[in-house]
């Protein structure tokens, strides 16, 4: 099984012409993800050539695209500045998850979107995301599908390359997942850990997970206590910064220490304290991942 996209995934790509957007896009077609549809603003009535020969119309707008081609998904690869505004014209459009790529975007413009979002009940992952993947079923963003496998373990994580490496090793001792999702590391997102952790105590495929946080805020610790609380599964966790020096940003621009709340030492505390497995290391995922399977 898988959470937030599946099989039935129907994707339209923001941007889709762009540098970015195009690359992504002939990746996710390639992975079998149903691109249907692309978006970038004057540009309606050409198509996007995907790897096989297959055309992608491209709309002038998002509720054209959606009414056109059923779409239930969208993928934003839009500069900074004209993000969020497609965030909105997508979140308005009628499909159910919007994943922002884009790093960069002023937080208030994102306050104004997330805001927007909860009002129409549409899911956002990111900003500053490398959004999620269900192994054998779609890819959204641009998480490299060579290193994952379908399999039982859930993976969400605050950062793209940590993710890349816990998944890699994942997948090279038979561990393969049902979704990777990469939440960002800006200090207002729209997905959060317990949305995710919530989601794979669900997921009837998901027998363990393995949460990935850094330095900077409490989401780790809420996180914590929601497992204590309310999952059955294991789950084991990871904090990357441990040795960033406090008030300096360390990466993502949530990445910063304040006080003792967002200290690597406090969260590692919090997961213990609340029964999670802590991996000193990324390599210590693996064998922490199989002790709880057993």
């Amino acid at each position: 099984m898988s959470i937030f996209i599946d099989d039935d995934t129907r994707l339209v790509v923001q941007g889709i012409t762009g540098r970015d957007g195009s690359f992504h896009t002939s990746q996710m077609m390639e992975y079998g993800t149903r691109v249907v549809a692309g978006v970038t603003p004057g540009k309606g009535g050409q198509d996007f050539a995907g790897p096989g020969g297959e055309k992608v119309p491209i709309f002038n707008a998002m509720d054209e695209a959606v009414s056109k081609t059923g779409a239930n998904t969208s993928v934003v690869y839009v500069p900074p500045a004209f993000a969020a505004d497609a965030i909105l014209e997508a979140t308005d459009s009628g499909v159910s998850l919007v994943v922002a790529i884009t790093e960069g975007v002023p937080v208030l413009d994102m306050a104004r979107a997330h805001a927007f979002a909860r009002d129409k009940g549409v899911r956002i992952l990111g900003p500053n995301c490398p959004g999620l993947i269900s192994p054998g079923k779609a890819k959204v963003g641009i998480l490299p599908a060579q290193i994952v496998a379908e399999g039982p373990i859930g993976v969400v994580s605050r950062s793209g390359t940590l993710t890349y490496e816990a998944v890699f090793q994942l997948t090279s001792v038979g561990l393969g997942q049902t979704t990777c999702v990469g939440i960002g590391g800006d200090p207002l997102i729209g997905t959060n850990f317990i949305d995710c952790l919530e989601a794979f105590e669900l997921d009837p495929g998901t027998e363990a997970v393995v949460m990935i946080g850094e330095i900077g805020g409490t989401d780790e610790q809420e996180a914590a206590v929601f497992v204590k609380e309310r999952m059955s599964k294991p789950v084991v966790g990871f904090i990357a910064g441990q040795t960033a020096p406090p008030g300096r940003q360390m990466g993502h621009a949530g990445a910063i220490i304040s006080g003792s709340a967002g200290t690597a030492e406090e969260k590692m505390k919090a997961f213990q304290d609340n029964g999670i497995a802590v991996a000193e290391r990324p390599a210590d995922i693996v064998s922490l991942i199989q002790d709880a399977l057993k």
